[in-house]
């Protein structure tokens, strides 16, 4: 039968080896967590300061194209038909990239000469659509002179209302509700704007 001498200190040095070998080992198991998820934090704020400055070249750059192009953001937005608040941000993005969709040309979400062309605004060499080169807001100016007088109560009873005799049916389609007449100014330019934006002057034979 095996036995043990009491009186010897290999016994006792080789447990405190042992211990001393799996504290180690587990030391160096939690530095290499730590080390992982400090990575993996990097990492994640590389990437969203990364998406935030992409986000800002992208605000920047499409306000830049539409400048250089001889227009502005607010007209822009007053073409495209969306609040012309002048920032080019996600929703000027999106509806630019309707627009473009919408009229075969190059997706990209920024409006640059041949975009702002399509929408009736100026560009840098001075070339203009619509009716006797004008802008898309003197074209529907003109138009709505020429429909109601400007007036945007105007309702004659034919079945076309408002500043810029809207049929009901054109009317829902373009996001309004009840009697175009009855609607604020400023949502009847807005919608006009956007028809105009979508179909150019179709909408107005006679006046357009």
């Amino acid at each position: 039968m095996p036995t043990t001498d009491l009186s010897s200190h290999a016994p006792w040095l080789e447990s405190q080896r042992r211990s001393r070998a799996r504290r180690f080992s587990a030391a160096r198991r939690l530095r290499r967590l730590r080390g992982r998820r400090s990575l993996v934090a990097v990492t994640l704020a590389s990437l969203s300061l990364a998406a935030g400055g992409a986000l800002a070249a992208g605000d920047s750059g499409g306000a830049q194209a539409v400048q250089s192009a001889g227009s502005s953001v607010a007209a822009l937005q007053q073409a495209l038909g969306i609040p012309a608040d002048g920032v080019y941000g996600a929703q000027t993005r999106r509806a630019v990239r309707r627009f473009q969709a919408a009229h075969g040309l190059a997706v990209d979400g920024i409006a640059g000469p041949q975009t702002l062309g399509a929408l009736g605004l100026s560009t840098g060499g001075g070339a203009q659509a619509g009716s006797s080169g004008s802008s898309a807001a003197a074209v529907l100016e003109r138009i709505a002179q020429c429909e109601s007088g400007g007036d945007p109560t105007t309702d004659t009873g034919n079945g076309y209302y408002g500043k810029y005799q809207f049929s009901r049916t054109t009317w829902r389609r373009m996001g309004g509700t009840g009697n175009p007449a009855q609607a604020s100014e400023a949502e009847q330019d807005q919608r006009a704007a956007a028809l105009y934006a979508q179909e150019g002057a179709a909408p107005w034979p006679v006046c357009g």
